[in-house]
Formats: structure tokens, C-alpha cells, sequence
């Protein structure tokens, strides 16, 4: 007989007829009630699957990532099944799990609205009663091509299998093309949500079909699904283009174009102390700040690299007689360019170079979003020229001022993704062995500091490995938000060499460093991280002067002029509203100071202070008012 080894190291004898939910059976009858899957020497199959061959078991609950994966593409396929029940004549594609749901991909017999939506998932509610079993089924290519005869889209799919290897898994009568495993029947599949409509080219191809996208999500209980939802309000809630638009920080013109922000003042102070702050701290630690403009010769993307590797991502070139231009899609080649602009020995490395330059990247319009992902961007971009023996130190030096600024904004849960190139792909440029070196030259220094990290093979530059800060915010969604990479490969590529100290000429490391990565991006994470409540420091405008009547408005300028000549950003609100209308529209605004001003503060010299998010006023001398907000502003907090 044949044994299963449990999670907690016990062993099992099984009989040649068992299957999966037998042994879960036998484990223990609450856990074989949560089961959704099982896994049988790390793979993952269904309840009803096989295990007289043995092996390493594992039940697998919905409560667990693998299986909350499960429950969302089995709660795919009963989506699909109401979609055709109710339009009879669609097409499935595809339709996978993805994080917190899943979504499916239809050529729609008819149209589907979100306001359909509530339609279909009340038939999907009548599938998962109806507990239909899903079984697989193991089928030949020429029964799964008749099967799928009149859908192009499944034939296409169909025509990359092996014979011998094809599984269908079927509801009743519904059926679909799948590799498994799924939840045991239709009424396991918990709770569900379907939420919009999306449009979707069919494998992302611009050139093919427009099909329908709908998205749902799904959790094992209600309980879950209600967290969830509320979250999703939150998240509604602090969108960055809602509070963009209500803070009169930025806007888009189709005048203008699609993916190029528009910033107002309050939009362009704010970029202006983003970005002082950035150039403050690398100043700080030994960086200069340069400039190279806003286009460069397309030769030096075709040296570098850029051209092989990124084409699709640069706007076309320009073409001035013989000479073809590009709008600039990075900094590197251009410092490159600077760095070869003077001699340089080992005594002058490091040598660091950082800009705040305005870059240009054709993204598709399908996936521009607000200003997290646009064409016109600007990056904290910094590069490091040293030796081989400096990576490790000047690495540190890039870490300390990754993590002041993190730090500083508030962002105190991250960790490093190793970005390392996947051998099998052919987008790094080949050489093995300098992506050795640099490889090894980064974990180093990773190591070296202590910081956790998590190897990710695929996500490397094309000419180098990177250490990418993930961060998480008060949402507990997670960016990418600064980037340390080692490169040493361009710079050999442009020809950047400095003399060492045995009179020859050497190449130097590269070293690619931005801190918050682009001013754009960053400011939409921000902006959501504060809700638009942001520090002091931070605000646009730091505080309000709110006259309780006409009377008051000289001492009202009077207070501003104190305070504007000390550095703060603040207004008089001198509207024809009322007192009350006034502290509620500048609340709306989440300016953090509101200061009352009335006969008794202009005849003492003092300040009602109503602070954002607080509902206590207190009368303040002006003078310790000014002081208070400077040492808010000096400690950045």
C-alpha cells in the first residue's frame, strides 16, 4: 500500500481507490468541509483527483492565498455560465483569478452594462444553488476543436496544446476549457461581487477584436466580501484624481492631450516641495545636479541600447535633415554623455549627477491612469560613477537617502524586490558575464545592509539588475516607489572611462538611483497615502485667515503679511460668505491652520486657531503661532 505524508509529518496508508477528499476525510471532517483543494507533492488538484500513487498532502482551505485563487477562477466559470445562460450566442476567452478577483474576457452576444450586472449575478446566485458538480474531464484536440468549432478564440488557444495534455471542466451543462483544479461544486463558491464592465482587446492586441471584460470579486464568506467593499470605498474615496480635481492641484485637456498633466499653482508648489526636498537630502549627501534638456540624438539610444531594447516605449524621432531626434525616454545616456564631456581619474569617483528631468514615454492610452501612469514625467533621476569597490559603499550611501525620504513621507512598511534577468527571455542585453558581476555586486550590498529582500527573476532593467523599494500605505496597498540599480554594461556601450591608479583606462560601474521615481506618480501616491491632508511642510497652503466680518479684514492682511514674510503659505479669505460657509469650504480644502479673527484677537494681537481634523479652537499670540508652524515645517512634520 502507498502512504500520504501530512504537513505535520504523519504518514497515511491509502487505499488504491482513495481520492483527495477521502484522505481530507480521514485528516478530519471540519477540515474536509473547508476544503477546497488539495495538494499532492507541491501540485495543486481537485477533491475528487486520485492519490493512490502517494506522495506529500496537503488540504487546501479557502482561507489560504492558493485557495482563495481557486474560489475566484472557479467563481469565473459560474460567471461565464450566467453570462451564456442569459446571452445565449457569446464567446469565452479567457477569464483568470487575479488579485482580490478575477475577471473574464466575452464577445458579448448583445451588450452588457454594469447595470446588467446585478442580473447576472443574481443568476449566478441561482447556479451556486443549484451545487452543480465540476468534474474534469480529459479530452482529445480533434473533440475539443469540434467542441469549439464556431469560436475563434478558443481555437486559437486550443491550437498551442498538446494532444494528450487538453482538460475541460464541466458544470451541468456548461462547460470550459481549463487546466484546473476548481471548488468541488457550484454551491462552494462563497461570496461574490461582480463590479464593472471593462473594454479589453483580445491578448492585448490593439489590432484584434474589442471584446467585454467583467470583473468580480470573491471571498469564502460575506463577512469577508463586506471588509472588502468598505475597503474598496476607502480607496473610492481618496482616489487622487477626485481629491486632484477638489484641491485644484492638476488637471488633463484633451486640448493638450492624453497622459500630460496639467498643474495649477497649488499642483506646482506642491511638485516644488517634492522636489526640493529630494534635491535638499542628495545635496546633502554629496550628489550635483545637472541638466541635459528635453531631446537628444537618436545615435546615442542606438549605442546604449535603448533603441534595441525600449523602442516601443519612445515617441518617434524627429527628423532634422540627416539627424533624428527623440524626445528624451531616460537620463542615463545623456549623464553618460556629460561624464565623457571631461577627463576623469580614480580620484574623481564617485561622481554623482542628478536631475530633475522632464521625460517623454509613449504608454498606450488603455493604460494611462491619472497621474500614476502618464507620457510626460518627471524623474529624481541620479546616476553614480564609481569603481567596482565603491558599489557596495555608494549602494549604502543611496539607501540612506531612500530611507530618510521614506521615512519621512511616512512610508515605514517596505521591503527590496530583487529585479534579476529571466535567462529564458531575450529582452537583457547578452552578456553573461557582466549581469554575473552585477548580480553579484548588488545582492552584496543588499546583504551587506541588512534589509530584507525577495529575489524576482524578469523584473531587471535590460541592462541591469535592480533593488526596487516596495512600499505599503496606509491602505496597506503596496508601490514601487525608489529603485537602486547597478549597470555594467552602457557604460562600456558609450565609451565612459576614467584612468586608474595604474595610468590605464577603465570602465566605471553605473549606478541608476531615483528616490521617489517620478514627481507625478509619486505625488498621486501621496495624495492618496494623506487623503490630501498632507503635513504641514507639505500643504500647498498651510493656513487660512477667516475675518468674522468686513471689519476685520485689515487686521486679517495684517496677520497674512506677518506670516508670509516668516516663509508660511497663507491666504486671507476675503469671499462675501459667511463666517461659518468660509470655515466650511477651507475645511473641504484640508488646509491645516483655519485662523478666526474678531475684535478680540485684532485688539490682543492673537490668533483663533482651529487645527485640520481637531474641533477645539484656541487663541494664540500670532507671534507663538509663527513659531509653532516653522517648527512644524523645519521638522517636516
Amino acid at each position: 500500500m502507498a502512504s500520504v505524508k501530512l504537513p505535520d509529518g504523519r504518514q497515511l496508508e491509502i487505499e488504491p481507490a482513495e481520492r483527495a477528499r477521502d484522505v481530507a476525510e480521514r485528516i478530519g471532517k471540519r477540515l474536509a468541509r473547508d476544503a477546497i483543494v488539495a495538494k499532492l507533492d507541491g501540485n495543486l488538484i481537485d477533491l475528487d483527483a486520485p492519490v493512490d500513487g502517494g506522495g506529500e498532502f496537503e488540504v487546501v482551505t479557502g482561507d489560504s492565498a492558493e485557495g482563495l485563487e481557486v474560489l475566484r477562477h472557479s467563481t469565473a466559470h459560474a460567471m461565464a455560465q450566467a453570462i451564456l445562460e442569459l446571452y445565449p450566442g457569446s464567446k469565452l476567452t479567457i477569464g483568470p483569478p487575479i488579485e482580490d478577483g478575477f475577471f473574464y474576457d466575452i464577445e458579448v452576444a448583445g451588450r452588457i452594462t454594469d447595470d446588467d450586472l446585478p442580473r447576472i449575478e443574481e443568476r449566478m446566485r441561482e447556479i451556486s444553488a443549484r451545487d452543480l458538480p465540476i468534474e474534469r474531464e480529459a479530452v482529445s484536440k480533434a473533440e475539443v476543436l469540434r467542441l469549439y468549432e464556431d469560436n475563434p478564440y478558443k481555437l486559437e488557444i486550443i491550437s498551442d496544446l498538446e494532444d494528450g495534455e487538453i482538460t475541460l471542466y464541466r458544470q451541468g451543462d456548461f462547460f470550459d476549457l481549463c487546466r484546473g483544479p476548481h471548488v468541488p461544486s457550484t454551491g462552494r463558491l462563497g461570496a461574490f461581487k461582480l463590479q464593472n464592465i471593462a473594454g479589453a482587446y483580445w491578448r492585448g492586441d490593439e489590432k484584434n477584436k474589442m471584446l467585454t471584460r467583467v470583473y468580480g470579486t470573491a471571498w469564502p464568506t460575506e463577512k469577508q466580501l463586506k471588509a472588502y467593499l468598505r475597503h474598496l470605498e476607502e480607496v473610492k474615496a481618496r482616489d487622487h484624481r477626485k481629491i486632484g480635481k477638489d484641491l485644484d492641484l492638476f488637471t488633463f485637456s484633451p486640448d493638450i492631450g492624453a497622459g500630460i498633466p496639467l498643474f495649477l499653482p497649488k499642483g506646482e508648489m506642491l511638485r516644488h516641495l517634492m522636489e526640493d526636498y529630494v534635491r535638499e537630502v542628495q545635496t546633502r549627501h554629496g550628489y550635483d545636479h545637472v541638466w541635459t534638456g528635453h531631446l537628444a540624438n537618436e545615435q546615442l539610444y542606438v549605442k546604449s541600447g535603448h533603441i534595441e531594447h525600449y523602442r516601443d516605449d519612445m515617441y518617434p524621432a524627429m527628423v532634422d535633415g540627416e539627424t533624428r531626434y527623440r524626445l528624451k525616454p531616460m537620463n542615463c545616456p545623456s549623464h553618460m554623455t556629460l561624464f565623457n564631456s571631461q577627463a576623469h581619474s580614480y580620484r574623481d569617483l564617485p561622481l554623482r549627477y542628478a536631475e530633475f528631468a522632464t521625460l517623454y514615454r509613449y504608454e498606450k492610452s488603455g493604460q494611462l491612469s491619472g497621474l500614476t501612469r502618464v507620457r510626460s514625467l518627471t524623474q529624481d533621476d541620479a546616476h553614480v560613477f564609481c569603481t567596482e569597490a565603491q558599489v557596495q559603499e555608494e549602494f549604502s550611501r543611496a539607501l540612506k537617502i531612500v530611507r530618510e525620504v521614506l521615512d519621512t513621507y511616512g512610508f515605514d512598511d517596505y521591503y527590496v524586490r530583487l529585479s534579476l534577468r529571466d535567462q529564458e527571455t531575450g529582452k537583457y542585453v547578452a552578456d553573461d558575464e557582466k549581469w554575473t558581476r552585477a548580480e553579484g555586486a548588488l545582492t552584496e550590498a543588499l546583504d551587506a545592509t541588512g534589509i530584507p529582500y525577495r529575489p524576482a527573476a524578469g523584473e531587471a532593467a535590460f541592462y541591469g539588475p535592480k533593488a526596487d523599494f516596495m512600499a505599503k500605505d496606509v491602505l496597506g496597498r503596496e508601490w514601487q516607489l525608489s529603485t537602486i540599480q547597478v549597470d555594467f554594461i552602457q557604460p562600456a556601450r558609450l565609451g565612459c572611462e576614467y584612468v586608474g591608479e595604474d595610468g590605464q583606462g577603465h570602465t566605471p560601474v553605473l549606478l541608476h538611483r531615483a528616490v521617489t521615481g517620478t514627481t507625478e506618480r509619486f505625488m498621486g501616491v501621496l495624495i492618496e497615502h494623506y487623503g490630501g491632508a498632507f503635513p504641514v511642510w507639505l500643504s500647498p497652503l498651510q493656513a487660512v485667515v477667516v475675518p468674522v466680518a468686513d471689519r476685520h479684514l485689515d487686521y486679517a492682511r495684517r496677520v497674512q503679511e506677518t506670516l508670509a514674510a516668516a516663509g508660511i503659505r497663507v491666504e486671507v479669505d476675503d469671499s462675501q460668505n459667511s463666517m461659518q460657509k468660509k470655515i466650511r469650504e477651507n475645511a473641504r480644502q484640508k488646509v491645516p491652520y483655519l485662523l478666526i479673527v474678531g475684535d478680540a484677537e485684532a485688539e490682543a494681537g492673537t490668533v483663533n486657531v482651529r487645527r485640520r481634523g481637531e474641533r477645539e479652537q484656541e487663541e494664540t499670540p500670532l507671534e507663538d503661532f509663527r513659531a509653532r508652524v516653522l517648527e512644524e515645517v523645519g521638522s517636516r512634520r
